[in-house]
């Protein structure tokens, strides 16, 4: 059925909020090592680093908010359709906890402490080892990378695909 519901439940105020958040500090993430990137300004690798540990505490305050808040009741599909919306869900959850980790790893192991935007620093709290160092710089840059752009398009390809082809207004649920 291809009816507009406009009765559907909204996450809560506070969902919506995280929801929105991660989207953001992904991108001013994205945005910073881009800028790191093409202009070799060590400035934006420091941003990059502050806005990813920013994400990793962030991601972590919204896990707990979803374990205690409930859910609004399911948009009608099919099962295959809400069990790969778990799934991907949760891994992309997991993948934006696991690439700030991976990240902050790679600097502490490379001897390097992480200042975060001039207000604190996470020390070095390990011996650094640069084979851990490149271990998680290639997990931070060729696996869980990849896999985050993968999944934030699938994530981001349902909600249009529910938005324009199944005309359910899901994306109404996290306004």
């Amino acid at each position: 059925m291809n009816t507009i519901n406009s009765n559907l439940t909204k996450w809560s105020f506070a969902s919506r909020i995280f929801h929105w958040i991660s989207a953001i500090l992904l991108l001013v993430t994205w945005v910073m090592i881009f800028l790191y990137g093409n202009l070799d300004d060590k400035f934006y690798i420091g941003l990059h680093k502050a806005f990813g540990i920013s994400l990793l505490f962030w991601m972590i305050a919204r896990v707990i908010n979803r374990i205690f808040t409930k859910a609004p009741p399911a948009v009608a599909m099919p099962k295959w359709q809400i069990l790969l919306s778990q799934l991907s869900h949760f891994f992309l959850y997991a993948l934006l906890i696991a690439m700030p980790t991976a990240g902050l790893l790679m600097s502490v192991y490379g001897g390097r402490a992480v200042d975060i935007f001039g207000l604190f620093q996470i020390p070095v709290f390990v011996t650094p080892d640069r084979g851990l160092a490149r271990l998680f710089n290639d997990w931070h840059t060729d696996i869980l990378w990849p896999m985050i752009i993968a999944f934030t398009l699938i994530h981001i390809g349902a909600a249009l695909y529910h938005q324009f082809i199944k005309k359910d207004n899901l994306i109404a649920r996290m306004k």
